[in-house]
């Protein structure tokens, strides 16, 4: 059974294990975006579009610590995946010019702009975690916040990140329940890591 699965099937799974799909980012995010939501409807738009640029500084905190509380498995230092996971993790900075552009022209938009980032972030997810779930909301979180700041213009912040955090918990849900499945199956066939040179393939 073991010889069938590739490193790369077991980088994989490795990966899913760790992380629980990625689900603690989704909810860590949902939770700072939900907060920034609600506040959105007492502050004005400049500062709710600063909060936005910002929140991540308290969501990605907040998913290191959900992440180790929710995974029992911690990703092997020699997984070939590990460092494609870190970039793919941070490849939202590059789009930070753009957002900044907006912040400076049309603040309102700025929750819409950040969530067509990060929308084009989750889809390669789709293959790292092993779950279609990614494509469904990278489109959701792309399509509906732009959709929403058309119809309501100034007024689209706080609905938009209300949005996104609904959208983030819910799929957070369905990702955990997925990586849980796949932790279960991997255990079941023997797909697991092991270190470089350690017994045969």
């Amino acid at each position: 059974m073991v010889g069938q699965y590739s490193d790369l099937d077991r980088a994989r799974a490795n990966v899913s294990a760790s992380s629980t799909g990625g689900a603690p980012f989704l909810i860590a995010f949902a939770c700072t975006l939900g907060l920034t939501g609600v506040a959105a409807f007492f502050i004005d738009v400049k500062l709710t579009a600063l909060i936005t640029l910002f929140q991540g500084n308290v969501a990605l905190p907040l998913a290191f610590w959900l992440e180790r509380r929710m995974s029992d498995v911690r990703m092997s230092d020699d997984n070939p995946l590990k460092s494609l996971s870190v970039q793919l993790a941070m490849s939202q900075i590059l789009g930070l010019p753009a957002v900044l552009f907006v912040y400076q022209y049309a603040p309102a938009a700025v929750p819409a702009a950040m969530a067509g980032v990060g929308a084009a972030h989750f889809l390669p997810y789709a293959w790292l975690q092993r779950t279609r779930i990614y494509l469904g909301l990278g489109v959701a979180a792309a399509v509906v916040p732009f959709a929403l700041t058309l119809l309501l213009k100034g007024s689209a912040a706080p609905w938009v990140l209300l949005f996104l955090a609904i959208l983030y918990l819910v799929s957070a849900g369905f990702i955990v329940a997925r990586a849980r499945a796949l932790v279960r199956d991997d255990a079941a066939a023997g797909l697991a890591w092991m270190p470089q040179g350690a017994g045969a393939r």
